[in-house]
């Protein structure tokens, strides 16, 4: 019984440090989208970079979504017939009577589909958001090479 315990304990934490992780490349995400709005709605940029920057803002904004779904409750109808979304449409009888029974496997199963489908996103979002470094150095050195010309 040990085993199965540890394994969800593990589970748990894994959905807790890929939370953690989607937080911060949120705010990160943030920051940068910020400063690439700020910096292109300024007059001396080119309107060939504010294109291609427009291009690494959508991409941006694509990698966000991700994220925002990665940390996003999941209470799919797998999920729910175990744990707490189950738990909630029992009365106080029907919940005694369900504890009495170890259900730690279906909950450990239940919990591992949904860090696996969190980690995908995350991927998803990190890739995203390194794509973003191509267009965003084009748009800086259009913008240089279009400065040294003047």
């Amino acid at each position: 019984m040990g085993a199965l315990a540890d394994a969800k304990a593990e589970v748990k934490a894994e959905i807790a440090r890929t939370d953690s992780k989607a937080s911060l490349l949120l705010a990160f995400n943030g920051v940068a989208l910020a400063g690439v709005w700020t910096l292109g709605a300024q007059p001396w940029v080119p309107v060939a970079a504010r294109i291609v920057g427009a291009g690494a803002l959508g991409v941006l904004l694509a990698s966000v979504t991700l994220l925002l779904l990665v940390v996003r409750p999941r209470i799919s109808p797998t999920a729910a017939r175990v744990g707490f979304p189950h738990w909630a449409t029992l009365s106080p009888e029907q919940l005694t009577a369900e504890l009495a029974v170890d259900c730690t496997a279906a909950h450990t199963v239940a919990l591992s589909r949904i860090v696996v489908a969190k980690m995908r996103g995350l991927q998803r979002a990190v890739n995203l958001t390194l794509a973003t470094g191509g267009p965003l150095s084009a748009a800086a050195l259009i913008t240089l090479i279009t400065a040294g010309m003047r």
